[in-house]
């Protein structure tokens, strides 16, 4: 039998009832599915569960359709009462980890979802408890998968791990970025790109990346030791130089296709800062110093 199709008031739908595998939603396929909504009506309902106990006068958790949800709030906050309620399949209460998967499963045929998002929603349910490990929930979100894409989900695990509140969008990261700073990581770079990006002033996500692209290059090159981000130990060069409190600044040396850079970052990199070690240095290469 087929569930039944209920309407359902919008301010009755928990959408975070479970975890979900989407972090935001792109303006313009969005506005897409408002269009199509306006001219054609809603094609497909949601799908709900009802929840065991309402709470905050919300009756049913949300289970797939997270972007028509969207649009229908988004029709309704710009006044539209036409759209105060959605037509919604009323599916049987299930166990969590079973809500989660049909959510996971339905998101992997109708949207697209990005491999960071899609490693995301594996962390979670490993950390509240769904799955017992992050192998188990894997496997049991993305059965359809083959091996080789469960291991790349697997990878991009260990970036959101490490790096998760710290990049502006990481969800429009490629495979290719991802996989690139899971290595990094892997080599033992984390707490150097945590702190690149804590101390970084922009939260653009092209800044964030070129800032990242650095450290990528010193990772991969063979010839340069893991970073040490407490001043350095014996036969490893020192990475960070932190001065004494109050001075709020961290010096680290990048490697580049050129060269070497130098970049200074925290509260206390000002100018005036920058040009007594600029006097300093010119000092240090004056003719005849090293002679």
């Amino acid at each position: 039998m087929t569930d039944p199709i209920e309407l359902i008031p919008l301010d009755a739908i928990d959408p975070v009832a479970i975890l979900r595998d989407r972090t935001g939603y792109d303006a313009e396929p969005l506005e897409e599915l408002k269009r199509s909504i306006a001219s054609h009506g809603l094609r497909q309902p949601i799908e709900v569960f009802r929840l065991p106990e309402p709470r905050a006068g919300m009756t049913h958790g949300l289970i797939s359709g997270s972007r028509r949800l969207a649009a229908f709030r988004a029709f309704l906050d710009a006044g539209d009462t036409a759209f105060a309620a959605i037509p919604a399949f009323v599916r049987p209460a299930r166990d969590t980890a079973a809500t989660l998967v049909a959510m996971v499963e339905e998101n992997a045929i109708r949207a697209r979802i990005s491999p960071w998002e899609q490693a995301l929603v594996a962390v979670l349910a490993r950390e509240n408890g769904t799955f017992p490990t992050l192998d188990a929930a894997v496997d049991a979100l993305y059965p359809s998968f083959n091996r080789d894409r469960r291991r790349r989900i697997r990878t991009v695990a260990s970036i959101v791990d490490e790096l998760d509140g710290h990049l502006a969008t990481p969800e429009k990261l490629s495979q290719n970025q991802l996989l690139r700073l899971a290595a990094a990581v892997a080599r033992g770079y984390a707490p150097l790109m945590q702190h690149a990006l804590r101390e970084s002033r922009s939260r653009e996500p092209d800044a964030q990346w070129r800032l990242l692209q650095a450290i990528l290059l010193e990772s991969e090159t063979p010839s340069i030791p893991a970073p040490s981000t407490t001043g350095g130990t014996r036969g490893r060069p020192r990475r960070f130089y932190r001065l004494p409190a109050p001075r709020r600044i961290a010096v680290r040396r990048e490697r580049t296709p050129e060269g070497w850079n130098l970049r200074f970052t925290g509260r206390d990199a000002t100018g005036e800062l920058i040009d007594r070690i600029f006097d300093e240095l010119e000092r240090m290469f004056a003719p005849g110093l090293w002679e």
